[in-house]
């Protein structure tokens, strides 16, 4: 088992990000309603929120609830709506107890109104908190998030505002849901599955990935160090060659 270690401590990703994956499949292998392991999901959220304030990570990203979620049956996607809300209202006492500043990426106007309301109203109350970042991507996908930013930069371009000849990866991502924000240093992703389904594309380009069989309510806080641990293991080259890395210091 590879653990996180004093050692490594220097090589604490600054951004993690976190596909949850296997809710559904924790409450089926129980015999219990599909929502009964989106509420043992959220105490794993919980869980990694605190841990990662612990850890001294600056930037935690979770994908709660992708753009083709809403496909899933009315009233599981109204059941999580409503645990969504519940889950604001109940973190945000502890979000500013804690410095969390939280923050949303994604289309918020396809989500319910008064879910809109408290997301937004969490936002302003965290805004000046200045430890861990977290993020929730809802009514998110990111071909969709790179279709709108080339839209946005296009309408740019049309007004004058921006010379295509000018135009680089960085000004680009200004346009991104995730501006602003750091790229990711490593992704998590529970229950098995072995591909990142439309989860910041342009952002993982250079992060580590990990994939554990663990679904996300059985997801505990050795698991996450050991996920840390394994990434502190790893040398990141962007590009270079190891001799050039080390050359570097």
């Amino acid at each position: 088992m590879t653990d996180v270690t004093a050692a490594g401590a220097g090589k604490m990703p600054h951004h993690l990000a976190i596909i949850m994956d296997g809710n559904g499949r924790w409450a089926k292998a129980r015999m219990l309603p599909r929502l009964m392991g989106h509420r043992k999901g959220a105490e794993t959220v919980r869980m990694v929120v605190d841990e990662c304030s612990r850890l001294g990570i600056g930037y935690l990203t979770l994908f709660a609830f992708s753009a083709e979620n809403w496909s899933r049956p009315t009233s599981e996607v109204s059941a999580l709506m409503s645990l969504l809300k519940k889950y604001i209202q109940a973190e945000v006492p502890r979000m500013m107890r804690d410095n969390v500043r939280f923050n949303v990426i994604g289309n918020r106007g396809d989500l319910p109104e008064e879910v809109r309301g408290e997301l937004e109203e969490a936002i302003a109350s965290t805004a000046g908190n200045t430890g861990l970042t977290l993020t929730l991507a809802l009514s998110y996908g990111a071909r969709q998030e790179i279709l709108q930013a080339a839209r946005l930069l296009a309408v740019d371009v049309a007004a004058g505002k921006v010379n295509p000849d000018s135009l680089t990866e960085n000004s680009f991502a200004g346009y991104l849901y995730t501006a602003g924000l750091p790229d990711p240093d490593l992704l998590i992703r529970t229950s098995g599955e072995m591909r990142i389904s439309n989860f910041l594309l342009w952002q993982l380009a250079y992060a580590e990935l990990y994939f554990t069989e663990i679904n996300w309510p059985d997801f505990n806080r050795q698991e996450l160090l050991r996920a840390i641990g394994d990434y502190q293991s790893r040398e990141r080259r962007f590009g270079l060659t190891g001799d050039q890395i080390k050359a570097r210091g």
